[in-house]
């Protein structure tokens, strides 16, 4: 089984304030429990997004720095 996260533990992962996973969770983009009146996120489920949201850098060739326009 995976491990439930509340939601302040989720926005420590994301290194954001509670108010953005909440967000998350109001628009349907992150998978969520629910438990009772209380809402957990699994881990999976953030680091998933986070895997998803990870911009690669820009690889530019050694040959584009040396022209002069």
């Amino acid at each position: 089984m995976d491990r439930l996260l509340t939601v302040q533990q989720a926005a420590d992962v994301l290194g954001t304030t509670v108010r953005f996973p909440r967000r998350l969770i109001e628009e349907r983009r992150i998978t969520f429990v629910k438990v009772g009146r209380h809402v957990r996120i699994p881990q999976s489920a953030v680091d998933e997004y986070i895997a998803e949201h990870t911009v690669q850098p820009v690889t530019l060739r050694p040959a584009a720095f040396g022209r002069a326009a």
